[in-house]
């Protein structure tokens, strides 16, 4: 039996990366599925990879009136919306607070909230009514960084803070028609979280880490061996988003590889950024 049977399912920052495995993952369980992009690029290759299997709208998830013709779009083609995912992100390169030039800290802020606090927050408000309707859920991206420092900087870690709380809060707001939950991922192979224009790292990516330096550092951090894909986080994912959930709601699901039961000892900068 699949996870879902026919849901409708709407994924922010589908293109690539952990987003990317959660879309993948959500059709091959079910779900009709739109991904919200705003990679044109990143349009063309998901088109070649599902045809017309999958609703695909480029959008900005700060801009209200993208979000909004993103709605009108699903509802022309399905009528409904079962489960918003977020999984939309920005890096902060890792840098240290005392490394940023002072001139650069609002508008490092500002990038950084814009896109991995207030475009989920955006998108719950825009797509509230049909998830009401449908009595439907919301799965939000944070990070292993919101529970333990060094998982990025000071930027990045106060977002994936803010997401966690928000969840509270959405899922108190939201209750009991629409279930609210997050889930905080630690490292991830290939992820393709960009670094903020802000500090001139639009064109970092985390998988530039070398490979092997990212591995060796996990293995040292968590209790695993191998670093998980995005296929190996969509599960929980997916569960969450879907009507077998029954029970969860206002919960951030942390997925830290075992990182946290054990005592760590190192400098700033240790992880070399394994937090997604």
């Amino acid at each position: 039996m699949q996870m879902f049977d026919g849901d409708v399912v709407l994924i922010l920052g589908g293109g690539s990366g952990l987003g990317l495995g959660i879309a993948r993952h959500c059709v091959s369980e079910g779900a009709r599925v739109a991904i919200f992009e705003i990679s044109e690029a990143k349009i063309v290759a998901l088109k070649g990879e599902f045809g017309d299997d999958v609703l695909l709208f480029r959008g900005d998830v700060t801009s209200p009136e993208d979000l909004l013709a993103c709605r009108q779009a699903v509802v022309e083609r399905w009528g409904r919306l079962d489960s918003l995912i977020g999984s939309q992100g920005i890096f902060d390169g890792q840098v240290p607070l005392r490394d940023v030039a002072i001139e650069r800290v609002p508008s490092l802020f500002d990038e950084l909230f814009h896109v991995n606090v207030l475009g989920y927050i955006l998108a719950c408000k825009v797509f509230l009514e049909l998830l009401e309707e449908s009595n439907g859920s919301i799965v939000l991206t944070a990070s292993v960084a919101a529970y333990a420092a060094d998982g990025g900087g000071l930027m990045y870690t106060a977002t994936k803070g803010a997401v966690v709380s928000a969840v509270r809060q959405l899922a108190f707001e939201f209750s009991p028609r629409v279930r609210v939950n997050g889930v905080a991922p630690g490292a991830i192979a290939d992820s393709q979280l960009q670094g903020p224009r802000s500090l001139g790292l639009e064109g970092f990516k985390q998988s530039d880490i070398p490979k092997d330096a990212m591995l060796n550092t996990f293995r040292k951090l968590t209790l695993m061996s191998e670093l998980p894909t995005p296929l190996d986080y969509a599960p929980i994912y997916a569960y969450l988003a879907s009507r077998r959930n029954a029970v969860v709601t206002g919960q951030t699901v942390l997925l830290e590889q075992g990182a946290l039961n054990r005592a760590v000892l190192s400098g700033p900068g240790a992880t070399g950024g394994i937090g997604v």
